[in-house]
């Protein structure tokens, strides 16, 4: 399998064969998370860290259960509370780290460049869960997942990116994975949502979800991310989701066989009706959640094999 990352600090990097290869890996990893066993020896013998410096109950649980269902020791390191909160820097925070030889760090953090930051201090391999507004990899890696169960492929599909654009770390990773993909992928979102220089992605920019929407194979919803505004971006909620809400008449612009995303959690009555996000045979919004676990599994197991290669190759008094 072609894979030859040390860390996965983002999409940008990723090869188009790299990203083929996670996803087909990924791919035994549901079959086995679907089986009575769930349990793999991949990651036996190795240590994962889990720091959350942002609250994030999705993910951190799908690396923690990742982590345990490839038979790695798990340790969650409790931030809120941590050294760091008490002047503590990052780059001294990773010198505390590898002083306890783990084998992967999984990093999410407000700051964007913080997981490349650590990537660049510590001895094991980096796994980014978020940084900023930088990048979610593991996000788009789970819809590119998802989307290519649903539609049978992940190439030349059209895709809508809808809502708040300008602070979604998750959009930016999604942008760069689909394109590499060549997918035609459209923004659909007030301007005040939209980032200065989108243009560079290569993405169609809309402003109205019924032209936006338009014969599209998946819809990608987005939550407003409140906690990352700092001014008035919209008029209100209710007017928000009048214009920029999924609901059924919007939706109806859309391909009838197109597949409603969103990566949670999920507002609903402000980006997306309840019953559009419960629909069965409209939304993969849970089976989002479920490939969340095989796509980590997969990242995890494939970087571990490179450090551990890494490692073999380098000289006995290097790795002490």
């Amino acid at each position: 399998m072609t894979f030859t990352q040390r860390h996965l600090l983002g999409i940008e990097h990723l090869h188009p064969t790299e990203i083929t290869t996670l996803l087909d890996l990924a791919e035994d990893y549901v079959r086995l998370n679907r089986s009575a066993a769930k349990h793999s020896d991949a990651l036996a013998g190795l240590t994962q860290i889990n720091m959350f410096f942002e609250n994030s109950t999705r993910t951190q649980a799908s690396f923690e259960l990742a982590g345990m269902r490839l038979g790695a020791d798990v340790m969650n390191m409790g931030m809120a509370s941590s050294s760091v909160k008490k002047g503590e820097t990052l780059i001294d925070t990773a010198l505390t780290l590898n002083a306890m030889q783990p084998d992967l760090l999984v990093v999410r953090h407000p700051s964007s460049g913080a997981a490349d930051l650590l990537a660049q201090k510590v001895k094991c391999a980096v796994l980014n869960a978020g940084d900023g507004k930088h990048e979610h990899p593991t996000q788009a890696l789970l819809d590119a997942l998802t989307i290519r169960r649903a539609k049978g492929r992940l190439h030349r599909l059209s895709i809508a990116i809808c809502g708040d654009i300008a602070h979604s770390r998750v959009a930016r990773s999604n942008m760069l994975l689909l394109g590499k993909m060549e997918n035609r992928v459209r923004l659909i979102g007030p301007p005040t949502l939209l980032p200065s220089g989108i243009s560079e992605f290569g993405v169609e920019v809309f402003h109205d979800m019924h032209e936006g929407l338009k014969d599209v194979d998946v819809v990608m919803m987005l939550r407003l991310q409140k906690e990352r505004m700092d001014g008035g971006f919209i008029p209100s909620e209710r007017e928000y989701y009048h214009r920029y809400g999924l609901d059924a008449e919007k939706l109806a612009q859309a391909k009838e066989d197109a597949i409603v995303m969103h990566p949670g959690p999920m507002n609903r009555g402000v980006e997306i009706d309840g019953d559009i996000a419960d629909d069965i045979n409209r939304s993969v919004i849970q089976e989002q959640v479920e490939m969340g676990v095989a796509v980590r599994m997969a990242a995890m197991d494939l970087l571990a094999r490179n450090l551990k290669a890494h490692r073999s190759a380098q000289p006995a008094s290097v790795l002490v």
